[in-house]
């Protein structure tokens, strides 16, 4: 990852999430190969709303079981209550309690990889957090616009507590 392009971060919040389950997409990318994950999006678009037993409207992207030399799955999904039947596209993914660094990303979607650089590259040295290997996430709110890409999206970081 390449510091030089990463943007300034503004200090992180912390947050503590209990168990809780997602639906969607899931598909697996390879380091640096990432090009496919705005195409899963448009493919998850229009299960949003119609996914039995989702709650709310929160959005997620999750990358999770990393293999040590960079791929990793990517998940695109909706919370959803436990035992509700999903349509047979879709995945179901547990996430565990967990303690989370919290990151504002506020530029065009566009750029979130820069964010993501940045949390790599300047923060763990620096924060004296440890971080551990769990799912982490990007959390799409009522504030984000999926068609013009802007709004304030949540880059959740596992961290030890």
């Amino acid at each position: 990852m390449d510091a030089a392009i990463s943007p300034g971060l503004e200090p992180p919040r912390f947050e503590d999430r209990k168990a809780f389950l997602l639906a969607g997409l899931t598909a697996r990318y390879g380091h640096g190969h990432i090009e496919g994950i705005p195409a899963q999006w448009q493919r998850f678009a229009p299960h949003l709303g119609k996914i039995p037993g989702q709650v709310g409207w929160t959005s997620y992207g999750v990358c999770f079981n990393f293999d040590g030399t960079g791929n990793f799955d990517y998940m695109c999904g909706v919370e959803v209550a436990e035992g509700s039947p999903l349509p047979s596209d879709l995945t179901l993914l547990p996430v565990a309690e967990q303690r989370y660094a919290v990151f504002r990303h506020r530029d065009h979607i566009s750029q979130i990889g820069k964010t993501w650089n940045a949390i790599y590259n300047e923060w763990p040295a620096s924060s004296g957090h440890v971080l551990v290997q769990a799912p982490q996430f990007e959390v799409y709110g009522q504030d984000f616009n999926p068609q013009a890409g802007t709004g304030v999206v949540e880059i959740r970081i596992p961290i030890a507590r």
